[in-house]
């Protein structure tokens, strides 16, 4: 098997945009954490074990969108132009639903940080509230939609 990051000589290596145009590109993902409703009520009221929830869990999404690249090898470090992460309640789960979306220019995509800041935001909510209880479940993350470069834009249905 051949893969595309892997040189004749069998050594790994990023995979070469130079020839790319810079564009405009973005990335949306989204995650969940469920958790007993006990747990639920502590992140809604405030009252976490460590403090305020989901403010914290947004900023770790934030920092650890800027650090995608440090995080995955053979991912290239990007100038990133915007990051923004939503983590919200959702009684019906009961837990939190994070969205995040990230822009850049440049010449290759941000799925990749936009899933790490997803990701990131749902670990620091189960760090924030394990105190309370262990009973919690990330659920599936994914890249919902993507947009600029050569392959184009590209959604999921929802």
């Amino acid at each position: 098997m051949t893969l595309s990051h892997v040189a004749p000589d069998g050594r790994a290596h990023m995979v070469d945009v130079g020839g790319k145009s810079v564009t405009a590109r973005h990335a949306v993902a989204a995650g969940s954490i469920t958790m007993a409703p006990t747990t639920f009520a502590l992140v809604r009221d405030g009252a976490g074990p460590k403090g305020d929830v989901l403010s914290t869990a947004e900023v770790a999404g934030v920092m650890a969108a800027k650090r995608t690249a440090d995080l995955i090898p053979l991912c290239h470090p990007l100038p990133l132009d915007q990051i923004e992460v939503r983590a919200e309640l959702d009684a019906a789960l009961p837990g939190v639903r994070v969205e995040a979306v990230v822009r850049t220019t440049a010449r290759t995509g941000v799925e990749m940080e936009a899933l790490t800041a997803v990701t990131v935001t749902l670990l620091t909510v189960y760090d924030m509230v394990k105190a309370a209880g262990h009973d919690l479940r990330i659920g599936e993350i994914v890249l919902l939609e993507k947009a600029g470069g050569q392959g184009g834009d590209w959604r999921r249905d929802r």
